[in-house]
């Protein structure tokens, strides 16, 4: 999907240009600081969705999206403005979302995923949902009956015990809970966390060793000094992950 990005403003241009350069759907990022270029690259490029501030230096979001939205093959419209007050108008001109500022990693990849489903790549969009989940840092517990907050970046690594899932954060803190492991590891991010065996999720940046173990499995050294084993049918990406194929 190509993307343009309005704004007149080069820091919030930088920041949408970095989530959006995440995000599978995306293969090619333009950027425009005002309403003349961004109508000249709009005719010339054709984008597909184009993130469009409302107040620029040189004219009016608003104005451009209607001039848009008569066009033969018009691009999807986000506004993405730190304007709150005019979200009518913009569902009026046919956008397809409204995004405040600061930008949201999980509100722009909902954006995306919208805009993918519009345009008929609904599988595609299922991915960017998912993508989204995993991107929120944050991850909630139910432990009894209170909710706990926690950071991602903080689990060592995750087991099952007895009918519960342990999760081994730093500093030797322990959280006991019901969720299961399978309805954990949807809301982890695969590039940092992996299922090592059947009970074991571990946090893939905080691995020191990985050494051979009876009857061709492994077992890993965390970075605490934890001994978690990697079972027979997780050993080769296991290996992958951390660089040893």
């Amino acid at each position: 999907m190509k993307v343009l990005i309005v704004d007149d403003e080069p820091l919030a241009r930088n920041e949408l240009h970095y989530l959006l350069k995440e995000n599978v759907l995306i293969n090619e990022i333009d950027e425009a600081n005002g309403v003349m270029m961004a109508d000249q690259k709009v005719n010339a490029n054709q984008p597909d969705l184009v993130f469009l501030d409302i107040k620029l230096d040189d004219g009016n979001g608003m104005a451009l999206a209607r001039r848009w939205k008569k066009l033969p093959q018009p691009p999807a419209i986000v506004f993405a403005t730190a304007y709150d007050n005019y979200a009518v108008d913009a569902f009026n001109e046919a956008a397809v979302d409204y995004i405040l500022k600061p930008f949201d990693p999980e509100r722009i990849n909902e954006a995306v995923a919208r805009v993918a489903k519009i345009r008929g790549t609904a599988d595609q969009a299922e991915n960017v949902a998912e993508q989204a989940a995993w991107q929120n840092p944050r991850l909630s517990i139910t432990i009894d009956d209170k909710t706990m907050v926690i950071q991602k970046r903080d689990i060592m690594y995750i087991e099952t015990q007895g009918g519960y899932t342990h999760l081994h954060l730093r500093n030797d803190k322990l959280l006991i809970s019901r969720q299961t492991l399978t309805s954990i590891a949807q809301l982890l991010n695969p590039r940092h966390f992996m299922r090592i065996h059947r009970g074991f999720i571990v946090n893939l940046d905080e691995i020191d060793e990985m050494q051979p173990s009876f009857n061709h499995t492994y077992e890993l050294t965390l970075k605490d000094g934890s001994k978690i084993p990697v079972s027979r049918s997780y050993v080769a990406k296991t290996k992958k992950a951390i660089g040893l194929q």
